[in-house]
């Protein structure tokens, strides 16, 4: 019996007992018998129609998704009820008679008193209680598979903005093995060797909307060594991560736009190329917001505008990944999560996402985005 359903019948258990206590209390004030027969009666009533209604429809709807039996056209799980009370009143007639020194022959609680008192009154008690309990369950059941099928349309999402980020690099990739391979066939067979060893790491990993923070910085070293092939000492880069956030959950393919649009608009346009930091840190809780992971793409190539947009790109380039990269993580946390370029100093541009931690480590501060030392 899983804890959520043990939950409910130690609940539905209290409120039916301080149901009976009640009618109890309503038929000694109105002068039916006194207090303690009356509860025994009532108590005994509610008792077992309780326990017999709750375990009969947890057994006929034990291999459905919802928690009331199904079938008849909605009368199965009606009859449970109507079952559950019949027993109830017959053991609690039973069993407050006994008490209260009553004999437990049948013809002492079909009376006609008995019939147009107690026998109305556990009918009546034990629709009501049992619709009230229906409707949570239902209201319950309902919120659950809307959530359901709210996680599975962003898990969709997530995999489909997945699935045109691999292209989108794959296409860039051979673009550049393309040019390679007639101006230098050496570094575009070393390219093709790194792609390679990419595509056996990238393409086995399973369609998980998040993977640990760890493996996206792994997926980001053999990209940038990739780069590093056809671009040369153009490219120098650092990964920084905190050994207290490597396994922090992370959409996969997170980090690769952001780095791939640094060399494009950052290191491309310039002669000299640059240097590319990608570092992860963890924000502090306030009481406005959780706590929450930054990750920073920092390039100190051509940086941004005045006005702030970015360098105009090469020929043929595009900037997708920055409108996936922002599209998946509203799909994930909506509002709470942000995506910005900054110019954080002259010549250094500095991408910045940051959305909800979901993680129980120690905090390591670290610096924030800065310009890598000279």
């Amino acid at each position: 019996m899983s804890h959520r359903v043990l939950h409910d019948l130690i609940r539905h258990g209290l409120l039916v007992a301080a149901f009976s206590i009640a009618i109890a209390t309503s038929l000694t004030l109105a002068g039916n018998g006194r207090l303690d027969d009356n509860l025994a009666h009532a108590l005994g009533i509610g008792f077992f129609s309780w326990i017999s209604i709750d375990l009969g429809r947890l057994w006929f709807s034990r291999h459905q998704d919802t928690p009331w039996p199904q079938g008849w056209h909605g009368f199965k799980g009606w009859l449970v009820v109507a079952a559950g009370s019949a027993f109830g009143y017959c053991t609690g007639m039973a069993l407050g008679n006994w008490y209260s020194g009553l004999p437990l022959q049948l013809a002492s609680f079909t009376s006609p008193f008995a019939l147009s008192s107690s026998l109305v009154i556990t009918v009546v008690a034990s629709v009501v209680i049992s619709f009230f309990f229906y409707s949570q369950g239902k209201s319950r059941f309902l919120t659950a598979s809307v959530a359901q099928a709210q996680r599975d349309a962003a898990e969709a999402r997530l995999a489909l903005l997945q699935s045109q980020l691999e292209p989108h690099m794959l296409f860039n990739t051979l673009a550049n093995l393309r040019v390679l391979v007639a101006s230098d066939p050496e570094r575009a067979q070393a390219m093709l060797d790194h792609l390679i060893d990419y595509l056996r790491a990238t393409l086995g990993a399973s369609r998980a909307t998040r993977h640990p923070l760890a493996d996206e910085f792994a997926r980001i070293n053999d990209y940038l060594a990739l780069m590093a092939v056809r671009m040369g000492p153009r490219l120098a880069f650092t990964l920084d991560l905190p050994a207290d956030l490597q396994a922090a959950p992370v959409p996969p393919l997170l980090l690769q736009p952001l780095v791939e649009n640094a060399i494009r608009h950052g290191l491309e346009p310039t002669l000299a190329g640059g240097h590319i930091t990608v570092r992860a840190r963890r924000l502090p809780a306030t009481p406005a917001e959780p706590e929450r992971l930054e990750l920073t793409v920092e390039d100190d190539g051509a940086g941004l505008p005045p006005g702030g947009a970015p360098p105009a790109a090469p020929q043929g380039a595009s900037r997708f990944g920055l409108v996936q990269v922002r599209e998946r993580l509203a799909t994930l946390h909506g509002a709470q999560a942000t995506l910005e370029l900054i110019a954080s100093s002259p010549g250094v541009t500095c991408a910045r996402a940051v959305f909800p931690l979901d993680s129980t480590s120690a905090s390591i501060p670290t610096p924030p985005c800065q310009p890598p030392a000279p």
